[in-house]
C-alpha cells in the first residue's frame, strides 16, 4: 500500500481455481463374454490435471433401450441380462465433482459388442403331407436362432446321415408304402444345434399296383360301389386351391361324385319317437326328423305325453362332442319347446340361417325373455332365396360373430334354418372344418359331412352347398383374417405399415398385392356390342352382364307403379334382353347387393338414358366426384339445367343449389309427364378430387357422406328393398371406377365401423373388384381407405373417440321422420308391403318413429344453409 509515494503496508493472496470437465476414459476394451454377459474395461484418462477423477458413468444399450445403467468408481464392469448372439453398445464417461458439488462430466467413449452363440430354439409349425403315395414333403418355420446363419437339419430314423438346406423345406420320395416313418428336424446357427422336434407319418398303399385288380371288380360289383361311400383323402391347406380348381373343372363333376355318393338317410338309425302320433304335428317336414339315438331331450312333463320332444339333433363339431344343436325353424305350437331346449341345454348363442319366409310368427314376435341368461340371437340375411350367398366371405364374417360371443361355459350353439338341416349343416360344415385346418392344417370335407349325416339326415342338402363349404375353405386359407376392430385400428394400421429396410414391401403393399383383380371374371356381352361402343365413356370400363342396371322402355314404365311393391324382381331378368344399356353396374355395400349404382360420367348423347335410370331405381342421392372438364377434355355432360328440361319424358327441374368450398349440393323435382310420377332427388358435387389421385382434404369428404346420410333411408338395403327396384343412392366420376370405386368403399366402411366398431378394407375393396372393372386399383388409393377411416376415429389415451357427428344422429326404422313434402314425392319404395306379400317385414329395434324435424345441414366445408326439402 503506498501513501504519498511511499510503501507503507503490504499483504499476499493465494487464489485455487475450481475443477475443470475431465478428458474421456481410454482403450475401451471387452475382456470376457458368454452368452448373456459382456466385461469391459477401460484406462482413466492421462491428463488429471483438471481434477481428480471421481468415478464413470456406465450405459449398456440393444438398438435404443438400455439395459444397465450405473455409476461406478471402478475401470472395469460386466452387464448381464443379454440374449445370445445380441449386438449392442457400450457408452463410458468419466466425472468430476467440483467444489459447487457440480457433477462435470466428460466426453463419452463407445464400444460395440457381440454375445457369444447361443442354442437355437426349436423349429416350429412342423408340416407332414404326402405328396403322393410314398413321397412326403416336410416344412417348418424357424424361431430365434441366437446366430449368424440358419441350417436346417432333417435326420430319419435308422439313417443317421443328415439332410441340411438352408430353407426349411424337405421332400423325399421313394420310401415303402404303408409304412411308419419317424424322423426328427432341428435347425443349427453353425456352433450349436436346436433341440430336435421329433414327428412321424404314415406312406399309403401303392394304388397303381391295385389298378387291374379294382378294373375288375369295377366289373363284378359296378352296382354296389355306387351304393358305398367313396374313399376321399383329407385334403392339406396347401393343395386346398389346385384341388378346389380340380373338382369344380367340367361343371363341378367330381364334386357331384362326391356328393350323391352320401347317404341322404341312414336307415339303419330309427325314428321311432319322431314319428309317434303325438309327435307328428312337432315336425315341420315328414321327411326330416331326427335320430333317436342324439336326438335333443327335453325333461318330461307329468300327463303330457311326447313332451321331450323336440326335432333338434345333437351334432359334434371337429373334435368336440355335442357342440352343436341342430333344428328346425320353430313352428307356433312347438316355440315354448325351443325356449325349454334353450334353457334346460345352457345354450347361450342361436344362429338363425334364414330370413322370414316360413317363420312368420317367430319372427315377428321374437323369443321369449329368459329370466337369469344372456341368449343372443344372430341372424344371416344374407342367404338368397335360391342358390348359396356368391361370396362365402360372409359366412366367415357370420362365424367371427359367433364365435367372438362362445365361452368355454357355453351350452351347445344352437343352429337352425326352416328344416334344419341344408343351410344349418352347411353353416356347422364351415365352423367345423376351419377349426380342423387351423388345428390340423388339412381338411376332410367329405367324411364330415358323411358324419353330420349320421346325426341329422340330409345336411348339407344340395351339392350346391357342399361346393360352398370348400369355397369358404379356401377363401381363408387363401386370404385369411383382415378384419380390424375400430379399438386396435392404429396399432395395427402401424404395423401393416412398418417396414424393417426401406427397400422392403410393408404388410400393407402385400395384403394390397393379394388382392385378386378379377379381371375378365364375368362376361362383358352387351357393353361391347357395335351399338353400345358409342355409350362408353372409356373402353377399359364396360360394366359386367351379371350385375349391370337395365333401363327399360317406355313402354313398360307405365307398369312400374302397379307392380313394383308387389312383384318385381331384383333380378330384372325379364327385361334384360329388350332394356336399354347404359354403362352403369349395381354395387354391394355394408347391408347387402344392389345398394349402390356405379356409372360413368353421361356423354351427351346418354343424359336421357341417366335420368331414366335415376327414375326407374329411385334414386334418392346422386354423389358427382368429377367436375365437368380438365382443360379442354370433357369429363362428364352437364345433365341438368336452369328451370325445367326434359329428356325423354322424365322433366328436371333444379329446385335449389347451395355451395360450398368442398361441395355444392343441388335438389331436383324429377316427374315421369306420362304417370304424373314425381320424385325428390340430391345431387351432391365433390370439387375436391382430380383425376386418378386422392381426395386433397378427406375429412371434407367424410363431412359429405355423413350429410348423404342425412337423405337415405336408415338403412338403405332391407328387405323390403329386396323385392324392388329401389337403389336410394348413385355415384359417378368420368368413367365410374377410380375415384367411383374409393367412395363406395368408404362408404361402406364408415358403416361397418359406425354399426360394428370394424372395418375389412381388404374384403369390401375385394367385393367391389367383383362389381366393376377399376375399382380401388393403386396402393394409394387402397391406404387412403386406412388413413381416412383412422383420421376419422382418432385414438384418445388408448380409446377411439367418436366423431361427434356420428354420435349425434338419427335414425329412421321408415321414413316417416322426413319432412312431410318429400315423404309424398318418394313413397313407392318406402311404404311398408301389404300382409299379403311373400315375405314379411323385418322388425327394427328402434321402432319409435323420428319427429318431424330435420336438422340443418351444415359442416365447415360444405353448404351452411339446409337445401330445399
Amino acid at each position: 500500500m503506498y501513501f504519498n509515494g511511499r510503501n507503507v503496508a503490504s499483504q499476499s493472496f493465494d487464489i485455487e481455481t475450481d475443477y475443470g470437465v475431465p478428458e474421456a476414459p481410454r482403450n475401451i476394451k471387452e475382456t470376457h463374454k458368454n452368452t448373456t454377459s459382456v466385461t469391459v474395461e477401460w484406462t482413466k484418462p492421462n491428463d488429471i490435471s483438471k481434477g481428480p477423477i471421481d468415478g464413470y458413468f456406465v450405459n449398456f444399450t440393444v438398438g435404443d433401450k438400455s439395459v444397465c445403467w450405473e455409476n461406478i468408481s471402478t475401470t472395469v464392469y460386466t452387464c448381464s441380462g443379454f440374449d445370445p448372439y445380441t449386438t449392442g453398445s457400450v457408452y463410458v464417461s468419466a466425472y468430476t465433482i467440483n467444489k459447487r458439488n457440480d457433477t462435470l462430466e466428460s466426453k463419452t467413449e463407445n464400444y460395440i459388442f457381440t454375445t457369444e452363440e447361443g442354442v437355437p430354439e426349436k423349429v416350429e409349425n412342423v408340416k407332414v403331407a404326402l405328396t403322393a403315395d410314398n413321397a412326403v414333403q416336410i416344412t417348418c418355420r424357424k424361431q430365434r436362432v441366437f446366430g449368424p446363419k440358419a441350417i436346417f437339419y432333417l435326420i430319419w430314423e435308422n439313417d443317421e446321415k443328415p439332410e441340411k438346406k438352408d430353407k426349411c423345406e424337405f421332400k423325399k420320395e421313394n420310401l415303402l408304402y404303408l409304412t411308419n416313418y419317424a424322423f426328427k428336424i432341428f435347425v443349427s446357427n453353425g456352433k450349436h444345434n436346436g433341440t430336435a422336434v421329433v414327428e412321424s407319418i404314415k406312406t399309403r398303399y401303392n394304388s397303381r399296383a391295385l389298378i387291374i385288380f379294382l378294373a375288375f371288380l369295377i366289373i363284378v360289383t359296378v352296382i354296389a360301389l355306387l351304393l358305398q361311400l367313396l374313399n376321399i383323402d383329407p385334403i392339406p391347406s396347401e393343395l386346398l386351391l389346385d384341388t378346389y380348381k380340380r373338382k369344380i373343372a367340367d361343371e363341378g363333376r367330381l364334386f357331384l361324385e362326391e356328393f350323391q355318393s352320401i347317404p341322404r338317410v341312414f336307415s339303419k338309425f330309427s325314428i321311432k319317437e319322431a314319428k309317434k302320433s303325438y309327435n307328428q304335428n312337432k315336425n315341420r317336414y315328414i321327411d326330416i326328423l331326427p335320430y333317436d339315438h342324439n336326438r335333443v331331450e327335453l325333461s318330461e312333463m307329468p300327463g303330457d305325453p311326447g313332451s321331450d320332444y323336440i326335432n333338434a339333433s345333437y351334432i359334434d363339431g371337429f373334435k368336440e362332442p355335442r357342440k352343436y344343436i341342430a333344428a328346425q325353424g320353430p313352428k307356433d305350437e312347438t316355440t315354448d319347446d325351443f325356449w325349454r331346449m334353450i334353457w334346460e341345454q345352457k345354450a347361450t348363442i342361436i344362429v338363425m340361417v334364414t330370413r322370414c319366409i316360413f317363420l312368420i310368427w317367430f319372427c315377428n314376435h321374437g323369443y321369449q325373455n329368459l329370466s337369469g341368461r344372456d341368449v343372443t340371437h344372430i341372424q344371416f340375411t344374407g342367404w338368397p332365396d335360391h342358390g348359396v350367398p356368391e361370396d362365402p366371405h360372409l359366412l366367415l364374417k357370420l362365424r367371427r360373430r359367433v364365435n367372438a360371443l362362445s365361452n368355454f361355459f357355453s351350452g351347445p350353439i344352437v343352429v337352425h334354418c326352416s328344416a334344419g338341416v341344408g343351410r344349418t349343416g352347411t353353416y356347422i360344415g364351415i365352423d367345423a372344418m376351419l377349426e380342423g385346418l387351423d388345428a390340423e392344417g388339412r381338411v376332410d370335407v367329405y367324411g364330415y359331412i358323411v358324419k353330420l349325416r349320421r346325426q341329422r339326415c340330409l345336411m348339407v342338402q344340395v351339392e350346391s352347398q357342399y361346393i360352398l363349404i370348400h369355397q369358404a375353405l379356401v377363401e381363408y386359407n387363401q386370404y385369411g383374417e383382415t378384419e380390424i376392430s375400430l379399438s386396435e385400428l392404429h396399432s395395427s394400421l402401424n404395423n401393416l405399415k412398418r417396414k424393417d429396410h426401406p427397400s422392403d414391401s410393408s404388410l400393407l403393399e402385400a395384403e394390397f398385392q393379394r388382392l385378386p383383380s378379377y379381371k375378365g371374371w364375368r362376361t362383358q356381352n352387351t357393353g361391347n356390342r357395335e351399338e353400345n361402343k358409342s355409350k362408353n365413356r372409356n373402353a377399359n370400363v364396360i360394366p359386367y352382364d351379371f350385375n349391370r342396371v337395365p333401363i327399360r322402355h317406355e313402354e313398360d314404365c307405365g307398369k312400374e307403379g302397379e307392380h313394383d311393391s308387389d312383384e318385381s324382381s331384383d333380378e330384372d331378368s325379364d327385361c334384360e334382353e329388350s332394356s336399354r344399356y347404359i354403362n352403369a353396374s349395381f354395387i354391394t355395400g355394408y347391408w347387402g347387393p344392389k345398394a349402390m349404382i356405379a356409372t360413368q360420367g353421361p356423354l351427351q348423347e346418354t343424359i336421357s338414358d341417366f335420368w331414366q335410370m335415376v327414375f326407374q331405381r329411385k334414386v334418392k342421392v346422386v354423389v358427382m366426384l368429377t367436375e365437368l372438364k380438365e382443360g379442354d377434355e370433357e369429363l362428364c355432360a352437364q345433365y341438368w339445367g336452369e328451370g325445367k328440361q326434359t329428356y325423354d319424358g322424365i322433366e328436371v327441374q333444379m329446385a335449389d343449389v347451395n355451395s360450398g368450398p368442398s361441395y355444392t349440393i343441388r335438389a331436383f323435382d324429377i316427374a315421369h309427364l306420362k304417370t304424373k310420377e314425381t320424385q325428390k332427388v340430391y345431387q351432391y358435387q365433390y370439387h375436391k378430387w382430380s383425376g386418378c389421385d386422392v381426395p386433397e382434404v378427406p375429412k371434407d369428404l367424410v363431412s359429405m357422406i355423413l350429410n348423404i346420410k342425412q337423405k337415405l333411408p336408415a338403412r338403405p338395403v332391407s328387405e323390403d328393398n329386396r323385392r324392388t327396384r329401389s337403389v336410394p343412392l348413385l355415384v359417378h366420376c368420368c368413367d365410374g371406377s377410380q375415384q367411383t370405386g374409393v367412395f363406395c368403399a368408404l362408404m361402406t366402411l364408415l358403416e361397418s365401423a359406425e354399426i360394428e366398431e370394424v372395418i375389412d378394407v381388404f374384403q369390401v375393396v375385394k367385393s367391389l373388384r367383383r362389381t366393376r372393372l377399376g375399382m380401388v386399383s393403386t396402393f394409394e388409393q387402397y391406404q387412403f381407405l386406412y388413413d381416412t377411416i383412422a383420421s376419422t376415429y382418432p385414438a384418445q389415451n388408448g380409446q377411439i373417440k367418436k366423431n361427434s357427428q356420428q354420435e349425434d344422429k338419427v335414425e329412421f326404422c321408415s321414413e316417416v321422420g322426413k319432412s312431410d313434402q318429400e315423404t309424398d314425392l318418394i313413397t313407392t319404395d318406402l311404404a311398408p308391403p301389404r300382409p299379403g306379400e311373400i315375405e314379411p317385414p323385418e322388425i327394427c329395434d328402434d321402432s319409435k318413429a323420428a319427429d318431424g324435424t330435420k336438422e340443418t345441414e351444415s359442416s365447415t366445408n360444405g353448404p351452411t344453409t339446409a337445401v330445399l326439402t
